[in-house]
């Protein structure tokens, strides 16, 4: 229900980038992610609360995947069930697979 969706997954040079659109219920809409092996090299989130989403994603650079994912999971924004955290956490769960 609150899933994520893969639109993009391509690997060059050793650096995984995808795609992910989210789930209709979060502000943002899209979220993009760089890892190098199990790092973090960038987050990107289209719309959303603007510094709210570039000071999440600047937390996430350098730090390990599975990592982020414990930090994110499960929280919730007003009630909805998940939040843009959550929405990142589901996108690396799903590339960690």
């Amino acid at each position: 229900m609150f899933d994520v969706t893969l639109i993009s997954d391509t690997t060059e040079d050793g650096i995984r980038r995808s795609s992910f659109q989210t789930c209709a219920v979060v502000c943002s809409e899209k979220i993009e992610i760089e890892t190098e092996g199990d790092t973090i090299r960038r987050v990107q989130y289209t719309k959303g609360c603007n510094g709210n989403t570039k000071g999440l994603a600047a937390l996430c650079i350098g730090r390990k995947v599975q990592d982020v994912i414990a930090l994110l999971e499960g929280i919730d924004c007003k009630g909805r069930g998940t939040s843009c955290p959550d929405q990142l956490a589901r996108a690396l769960r799903k590339l960690s697979l």
